[in-house]
């Protein structure tokens, strides 16, 4: 059974079509990459998979259970955790004051800042330090540590690598095999091709539909076969 499975999804900002009918599935311990030309939906997407969005048509299932209604909204808050493209941390408290906004529970985050995932970002070393402050690398481990509150089983993530240097990049990859080796599910919209190396599978969105593709592919075979037609 899949951890997460996405069904005939659509959805639309006024007349304009997003998605005309994506489908995703994903396991345990598995990183899905999702690729397409900037527009094509895959912020929408990742937005839907998340619950912050409604899906005009569409199902979504986390180990078999279908989210739907107020039901379907404990569903995604407990399964998902998402980072998204632009730092969502607020820039004039302090790293710790923004993980509090995340973890209410104060023994659960100090036993994240001392042992768990907290502490493989490296969080607990910038802890006194202003969110606005800290460079995009910290950030972005930062923002991580936020949406692994409450340990979800499936991280998603649009864009990880935006405005980071190499070494950034490369640390970020690091954390999210450890979290995919501990059995999470990881979602990841990317343009980065150094992404997909950590990928299991991949699915290109075009025309507003997806469509699974060789994970092996880079390069120009990579934009030949998302811009197929079929």
């Amino acid at each position: 059974m899949e951890r997460i499975l996405a069904s005939g999804i659509e959805s639309a900002y006024g007349r304009k079509t997003v998605l005309a009918g994506v489908d995703i599935a994903a396991d345990a311990g598995q990183c899905i990459g999702i690729v397409g030309a900037n527009g094509c939906g895959k912020s929408t997407l990742l937005n839907i998979l998340a619950g912050l969005r409604d899906a005009k048509a569409g199902d979504i299932f986390f180990d078999g259970q279908k989210a739907q209604g107020r039901a379907g909204r404990k569903l995604f808050q407990g399964y998902t955790g998402y980072v998204p493209q632009e730092n969502n941390l607020v820039p004039e408290l302090s790293v710790k004051d923004n993980l509090l906004i995340w973890y209410r529970d104060r023994q659960l985050l100090a036993r994240e800042l001392q042992e768990g995932f907290l502490k493989v970002l490296g969080v607990d070393g910038m802890l006194s330090m202003k969110a606005g402050k800290l460079s995009g690398g910290m950030k972005k481990r930062v923002s991580i540590g936020c949406a692994l509150a409450g340990n979800p089983p499936i991280l998603i993530l649009d864009e990880p690598d935006a405005a980071l240097d190499l070494p950034g990049k490369a640390d970020i990859r690091s954390y999210l095999i450890l979290y995919k080796q501990r059995g999470g599910t990881i979602l990841l919209a990317t343009h980065e091709e150094s992404d997909l190396d950590i990928c299991d599978k991949i699915y290109a969105l075009k025309g507003g539909r997806s469509k699974e593709i060789d994970r092996t592919l880079r390069g120009e075979e990579l934009l030949k076969r998302m811009n197929d037609k079929e």
